[in-house]
């Protein structure tokens, strides 16, 4: 009876595409047999046969809504008998995101070979005294849906882990046994060098500068000093990092005192007594018998801001298949103020009422049109390629920095715009700009925030840094109450002090550092005739 069936679906099937109809179950009802038939009435004041949405469906239980709880987004912090700190927060979800932030970079390196942490950045999640591959350990995480990153930042490592919630134990293990109980093989380190030396050479080969850049800029920000030290491996360590350096570094830095253990989305009291079973009951590989006795070695230099220029002559490459011409770049850095410092909160708001970004957006136009760096840079000069405003905050200091790009006959007149602009921001605030600042740089926070990640990285280095963490909220009230006065009053704290400059690409065209200083002064009387020449016509 069935085969029957099929065949006359077959059938009918055939039939409407022969005759170029849609195609129908045999024995349905077509269109044509519906005419006649009048249509059913509907209920009163009702436009579908369906109940309304407006009253409950029957037969269903009660709907239990979830309800803001403000226990949820309090941050547990617990000081563990070693100085370990142990930081939770609640958040709503299956998954959590786990980690260890450490006071550990490439600013701590004075007595090392500089590029240590990043040899550490390729070493991570490798082979461990509990796992003995890096295979065995991702297939333990995998177990658990986890995902594992590690970056570094100039005064900070961070080891990551998302993963279901309940592999949490397994997920601190990791975590344990990644930052305190390594093995550094032969074979390891040697794949590290391998990735350290390909990078480098990938840099050099990109169009893209920031990385190279950020590098310069700090280090003639800082010259020879904490934050100015390389975070990119030199060329010439790459073969001189070994083993024995690796691991006395991490003896020194991977210390209890300089370590949260943060993560967000789990329940505080089973994650501490994790932590304690993972990170202070079961020792570092480098702790021996002596090591009771033991005292690290860390620099605790205080970053000094020096100003100055670093320049690079080398050929940019140019993006394959693109009509863009051989650009030339330009920093101009400024010595801001540290994350703890009471005009951390305004300089960031000046740092989006610069803003920027580059003269084509793949996100279509409208992305940040109105800050200065727009208005005023790029849709001025048309030679002009990029221009973006940023602000590096650091424990006792901060760079404020705009990176520009144009050919390479027009760096004389991108240099000097740009820190004209720069001066410009000691000037008239205008209350739409400052709104329109204060708002964007609200939303960005809130909207950064709604990922789980973000917020863990977010715990972890306020906890690091002040033993606490402030809400979103407190930001959000701090933004509101910056000032015009207060944005001008920062600039020229800013301003105050000499710049730093770091230029790459072909460089014949680029003015000399008294130049771009003297454009940037608050006596406008400094600059110098040479330096208040601009040709906006010049090919």
């Amino acid at each position: 009876m069935s085969h029957v069936s099929d065949m006359k679906v077959l059938f009918s099937r055939l039939c409407s595409i022969k005759n170029g109809l849609p195609t129908f179950k045999y024995g349905s009802r077509s269109f044509s047999q519906n005419i006649d038939r009048p249509p059913q009435p509907l209920p009163k004041q009702s436009v579908s046969p369906l109940p309304p949405l407006s009253e409950p469906m029957q037969n269903l239980p009660p709907v239990l809504y979830a309800s803001s709880k403000s226990e949820n987004y309090v941050t547990e912090v617990t000081v563990l008998e070693n100085g370990l700190r142990v930081a939770s927060e609640k958040k709503f979800g299956q998954f959590c995101t786990a980690g260890v932030v450490v006071d550990s970079g490439p600013r701590y390196e004075v007595a090392y070979p500089n590029g240590i942490c990043h040899f550490l950045e390729k070493l991570s999640f490798g082979a461990t005294h509990k796992f003995p591959t890096r295979d065995v350990m991702l297939r333990e995480l995998e177990r658990h849906g986890g995902i594992c990153d590690c970056q570094g930042s100039r005064d900070t490592t961070v080891y990551a882990t998302s993963a279901d919630s309940r592999g949490l134990e397994a997920v601190t293990q990791v975590l344990a046994e990644v930052t305190l109980r390594p093995q550094l093989s032969t074979e390891e380190i040697e794949s590290a060098r391998q990735a350290v030396a390909f990078e480098l050479e990938t840099l050099s080969m990109r169009p893209e500068q920031e990385t190279i850049l950020m590098d310069m800029i700090h280090s003639a920000a800082y010259k020879g000093n904490t934050l100015g030290l390389p975070k990119i491996c030199p060329t010439e360590n790459v073969y001189n990092i070994d083993r024995g350096i690796i691991l006395n570094y991490l003896k020194n830095h991977y210390t209890p005192d300089r370590m949260v253990v943060a993560a967000v989305g789990v329940d505080h009291e089973p994650f501490v007594e994790y932590v304690q079973k993972y990170f202070v009951d079961m020792k570092p590989a480098w702790q021996h018998e002596d090591s009771a006795i033991f005292t690290p070695l860390t620099d605790k230099s205080i970053a000094q801001y020096t100003g100055g220029i670093e320049q690079e002559e080398c050929e940019i490459p140019l993006y394959p298949g693109s009509d863009l011409p051989e650009l030339s770049h330009v920093v101009i850095g400024l010595e801001s103020c540290s994350h703890g410092d009471p005009d951390f909160v305004a300089t960031c708001v000046l740092n989006m009422m610069m803003g920027g970004g580059g003269s084509f957006s793949a996100g279509g136009p409208g992305k940040g049109m109105y800050t200065r760096l727009y208005t005023n840079v790029l849709n001025r000069y048309h030679w002009m390629f990029n221009a973006t405003a940023y602000n590096h905050a650091y424990g006792d200091t901060g760079l404020f920095c705009v990176h520009s790009a144009a050919p390479p006959a027009r760096l004389q007149d991108t240099a000097l715009v740009i820190a004209r602009e720069l001066a410009n921001m000691a000037g008239n605030v205008g209350e739409t700009e400052l709104r329109r600042a204060k708002t964007q740089l609200q939303s960005m926070l809130l909207m950064n925030l709604e990922a789980r990640p973000v917020v863990f990285e977010d715990v972890g280095r306020q906890v690091l840094a002040t033993g606490k963490r402030k809400s979103p909220s407190f930001f959000i009230k701090e933004i509101e109450k910056v000032t015009a006065d207060d944005i001008i009053r920062v600039a020229r704290r800013m301003l105050s002090k000499k710049p730093a400059v770091a230029a790459r690409g072909k460089l014949a065209h680029l003015p000399s550092f008294e130049d771009i200083q003297a454009n940037m002064s608050l006596n406008k009387s400094d600059a110098s005739p040479q330096g208040r020449r601009l040709n906006l016509f010049r090919v």
